[in-house]
């Protein structure tokens, strides 16, 4: 499954703050990560906070697109009706 994520580094807590869309349409979960925007810190945080949030081992999360942008793409290995998936379909409004 793949979710698109915009990230705000640098913020006093790590947390999964839910849906936002933009001005042209597209939505993404919006995430705040304590980490820096350097040397890969900030992407790790989310690959932290997203395996945490979902219950999933940290391997089930990856970010694989957006490396240094603040919109990124995150792989994330789970199955279609698991308690996983069913998270991301509440914090995304499909559920």
């Amino acid at each position: 499954m793949r979710l698109t994520v915009r990230v705000t580094p640098n913020a006093s807590l790590d947390r999964v703050e839910g849906r936002v869309s933009d001005d042209a349409g597209r939505t993404y979960l919006k995430l705040r990560v304590r980490a820096v925007p350097e040397n890969g810190k900030a992407n790790r945080a989310v690959e932290k906070l997203l395996a945490k949030a979902l219950k999933l081992p940290k391997s089930a999360v990856r970010v694989v697109t957006g490396e240094t942008s603040r919109i990124k793409g995150v792989d994330i290995d789970t199955e279609t009706g698991s308690a996983a998936a069913r998270q991301i379909e509440e914090w995304m409004g499909d559920g």
